[in-house]
């Protein structure tokens, strides 16, 4: 009789041993595929979005060149009529992550900046100009980069800027969907985004 319990009670520890190490074995996969299903949502966002905006100005250009002192002035001028493609890009591809498995969070730790590209393309009218004081090849430099700081000052100011953002923002909406939907803690640095929305609050 004492046989019969004895194998009764072994049988059943070596069950429950055996349901405990399966149950640890399959919460272990359910981790690691949710870690691998979080990755894979990664690598999907990691792309290149880009948004494009255009500008157009009219700018009139002016130098002044003192000849033997104050005694005589050259002057150069000209209307310079531009049309600027503008592209905003975030490269997702670059941003740093942490993955932790046995805290389930995912820590953003980086953003790239946003690049900016601005292709202007300039047509000049009204050209004038004097033996003393003649258009150069960095006049036309000059004018260029001097457009081109105007733009970006135009730029921070417009709804470009600001549609990027939110298409940035929409990008990483995703990974605060999916680490919520699978249990888990999305960080951004120090601070746990609990809502989709807390991302539009953050310094990005």
């Amino acid at each position: 009789m004492r046989k019969i319990i004895l194998g009764v009670v072994i049988a059943m520890v070596l069950l429950f041993t055996f349901k405990y190490c399966d149950s640890k074995k399959e919460d272990k996969i359910v981790l690691r595929e949710s870690s691998a299903l979080i990755q894979k949502q990664i690598n999907n966002v990691g792309k290149l979005i880009v948004t494009e905006g255009h500008f157009s100005e009219v700018f009139n250009y002016r130098n002044s060149k003192e000849i033997l002192g104050s005694f005589f002035t050259s002057e150069k001028k000209a209307l310079v009529v531009v049309n600027a493609d503008v592209f905003v890009s975030y490269d997702l591809s670059l941003i740093k992550y942490r993955i932790d498995e046995q805290t389930k969070t995912l820590t953003i730790l980086s953003i790239p900046k946003e690049e900016i590209t601005i292709s202007p393309d300039l047509e000049y009218y009204d050209i004038q100009a004097d033996y003393f004081n003649a258009f150069e090849a960095k006049d036309y430099n000059d004018i260029k980069e001097t457009i081109k700081k105007s733009l970006l000052k135009k730029l921070e100011k417009s709804e470009i800027k600001t549609n990027a953002k939110n298409r940035l923002i929409s990008e990483l909406s995703k990974f605060y969907i999916v680490t919520n939907s699978l249990g888990w803690t999305l960080k951004y640095n120090q601070n746990t985004i609990e809502s989709a929305g807390q991302l539009e609050t953050l310094k990005l």
